[in-house]
């Protein structure tokens, strides 16, 4: 059976930086596949420097903190679906068509409270929802797992080069990712480890891996126009 990998980028929208980071990452490395944060400042920019690239699939990043922490109650389901609701519009005023994937700043449609209401959205929607079949996700390309240390390790060649390897199976996989590039006009905790990554996913030697791995990177958009045994 095929080994599908699908490498997305979080955060595009963030940040001119962000965007510049996401898209060399697409054109000269291995991502293919963002989220869009229509909450951005730099979400305008985002979609219309994706048009320029049409093997980009692009998916919602739902977001309701940011980088600034404000504040939002994500216990009154209410709120959060309305939330959805205005974040999905956003993105189809912006992008002119629907995401090809759901998913969200830091994983809060994972919350045991979310996760049923965020499987009736994308489902109602006909939407892959991360970390949920058919496609596994796996999140270890990172580097802060713990709040505001970093550790470069986990975002090196090396050990994306180990889990190519290790953590891509059968069927359908997503590997996320956070690259870009600092700017004055966007203060993040996750900052300089985004550079970082904009090298390692960029690297001949990752593609190279992919290559020896026998493993073919597709999109969300791939994934949606996929046959059940594929």
């Amino acid at each position: 059976m095929p080994r599908h990998l699908i490498v997305n980028a979080d955060d595009f929208g963030a940040s001119p930086g962000v965007n510049r980071g996401i898209l060399e990452c697409h054109r000269r490395g291995i991502v293919t596949s963002a989220s869009l944060m229509v909450t951005g400042r730099a979400a305008a920019e985002a979609v219309a420097m994706s048009r320029d690239c049409p093997g980009l699939s692009l998916g919602l990043h739902w977001d309701v903190v940011g980088e600034d922490e404000r504040e939002f109650d994500d216990e009154d389901l209410a709120a959060v679906r309305e939330e959805f609701a205005r974040q999905l519009e956003g993105f189809e005023r912006l992008a002119g068509r629907m995401p090809t994937h759901i998913d969200s700043h830091r994983h809060f449609h994972r919350k045991r409270h979310l996760r049923p209401l965020f499987r009736e959205l994308a489902g109602g929607l006909g939407l892959p929802l991360r970390d949920e079949p058919p496609v596994r996700y796996v999140g270890g390309f990172y580097a802060q797992w713990e709040w505001k240390v970093t550790n470069l390790e986990y975002v090196g060649v090396s050990f994306l080069e180990k889990m190519l390897r290790e953590e891509v199976g059968e069927g359908w996989t997503e590997f996320s990712c956070h690259p870009g590039y600092p700017g004055k006009d966007y203060r993040s905790v996750y900052d300089r480890e985004r550079e970082v990554e904009v090298r390692t996913l960029t690297e001949p030697r990752i593609r190279a891996a992919v290559e020896r791995q026998g493993i073919l990177l597709r999109s969300y958009a791939e994934l949606r126009g996929a046959g059940p045994a594929e």
